[in-house]
């Protein structure tokens, strides 16, 4: 607990403190990480518009949109951070947007922690461009802030005209903020080993089935929208960040 406490401070405090020493660390990196983000319903991969799956409540449902906002990646080596800040759309729909190359510092790494969403800093910093440009269709122009995670699509469950099923979850700040740091520490025996010119590999799988049964228990039928900031928002943020889970490393030989 103490340790998750650290990084949230070091993600959302501390930001404009380490910011020379990001540059210095990026003018020594030398190796190449390769983060992987693997989407699957359960044991079956995502298929966006033409495949169906069944929750674990037994209901069904199918995908047109799915996608997240990444920031703040950061690597632990023996208690210290390296810190890469920048933001990455992760889109279901675009292959290459699910594959994250980061350069770092030779050495050995045993955790990785991000934030899922777009940290506050920039919420209040107005329209940007690249991966937050509105056009990408994660910014709510009458909320003045970023939709941190979005899953659309639709449910027989649903009672909502169209059997639409929609999760737009946001807001910056709060107790209701929808941020999440979402941390993985790596095998004792699988650590994460850079090298110089050399090329390593996280594979993070993003389960969608473990979305309906975090904290909050989530049945289509009962819940099938949440499109504005709030209580119920910030729950399914929860959720959300539990779909996370470290698949495996490949290190450079």
């Amino acid at each position: 607990m103490k340790r998750l406490i650290l990084w949230m401070v070091i993600c959302f405090l501390l930001q404009p403190t380490y910011t020379n020493s990001q540059q210095i660390k990026a003018q020594q990196a030398n190796g190449t990480v390769r983060i992987v983000f693997r989407h699957v319903v359960g044991t079956q991969p995502l298929v966006l518009n033409d495949s169906s799956y069944t929750n674990p409540f037994g209901e069904s449902f199918s995908l047109r949109k799915f996608k997240y906002y990444i920031s703040n990646v950061g690597f632990f080596t023996a208690g210290k951070i390296v810190v890469k800040n920048n933001y990455y759309l992760v889109n279901q729909g675009i292959d290459s947007s699910m594959l994250l190359n980061l350069q770092l510092p030779e050495n050995s790494y045993d955790s990785i922690c991000f934030l899922v969403g777009v940290d506050s800093l920039m919420n209040t910093a107005g329209a940007q461009s690249g991966a937050l440009d509105p056009l990408n269709d994660m910014y709510w122009t009458w909320q003045s802030g970023y939709i941190m995670q979005k899953l659309e699509g639709s449910s027989p469950q649903s009672n909502v005209v169209n059997n639409k099923m929609e999760y737009h979850l946001g807001g910056y700040q709060g107790k209701n903020k929808a941020q999440r740091l979402v941390t993985l520490k790596f095998n004792e025996n699988e650590l994460l080993q850079v090298k110089k010119g050399k090329l390593s590999s996280i594979i993070i799988e993003v389960d969608i089935n473990k979305f309906w049964q975090g904290n909050l228990l989530v049945k289509i039928s009962e819940t099938p929208v949440c499109n504005t900031p709030g209580l119920l928002s910030s729950m399914l943020a929860d959720n959300f960040c539990s779909m996370f889970s470290l698949k495996n490393i490949k290190n450079s030989q």
